[in-house]
């Protein structure tokens, strides 16, 4: 009888619980990435090929929200306008806002992008820094017209909301 409790005691008291199969998590194996996956992430490191994808996809960006603030305007009309005369004028300030707008987020997401990826590849790191730069070359460069005071307020602006927004996403992730 002593040595069952003695096994008792020792087997309950010093040994660790015994997970089940369901709890327990197996560690997987380390997956190398295919020829094809590291192709695909040579190509997409070339800034040439950023820079044009974001200027496709913020022209399309501008292209929607032209539209969509298009159609919000209220353009004066001339009460002498038909109805169908009235149609044509809006969506002819549509096409006309929609087109500006998908220009001008065209070339803001392409210098953003381009100034971002040379300025990595040249500082061979990826921190705001980076952003902030981009963003002061794209703010610069977008307001340039109106002046070297304006180009500098565009830079200023512009690089500070880069680095917001990217401080906004980077503490969500």
């Amino acid at each position: 009888m002593a040595d069952s409790s003695a096994a008792e005691t020792t087997t309950g008291a010093s040994s660790p619980p015994v997970a089940s199969d369901e709890n327990s998590t197996q560690i997987q194996p380390i997956r190398m990435p295919t020829i094809e996956e590291i192709r695909a992430q040579e190509v997409w490191n070339n800034c040439a090929v950023r820079a044009v994808t974001s200027g496709v996809m913020g022209g399309g960006l501008g292209l929607m929200m032209g539209l969509f603030l298009g159609a919000l305007d209220n353009p004066i009309t001339h009460d002498t306008m038909t109805a169908r005369q009235q149609f044509v004028f809006t969506a002819k300030q549509m096409g006309q806002r929609s087109w500006n707008s998908c220009k001008t987020f065209a070339v803001m997401g392409l210098v953003f992008s381009a100034a971002e990826c040379i300025v990595e590849k040249a500082r061979a790191k990826h921190d705001t820094v980076n952003t902030a730069i981009a963003g002061c070359v794209t703010g610069g460069s977008m307001s340039a017209r109106g002046g070297p005071k304006a180009a500098c307020i565009g830079c200023a602006g512009f690089a500070t909301f880069s680095v917001l927004i990217e401080k906004f996403f980077d503490r969500h992730t």
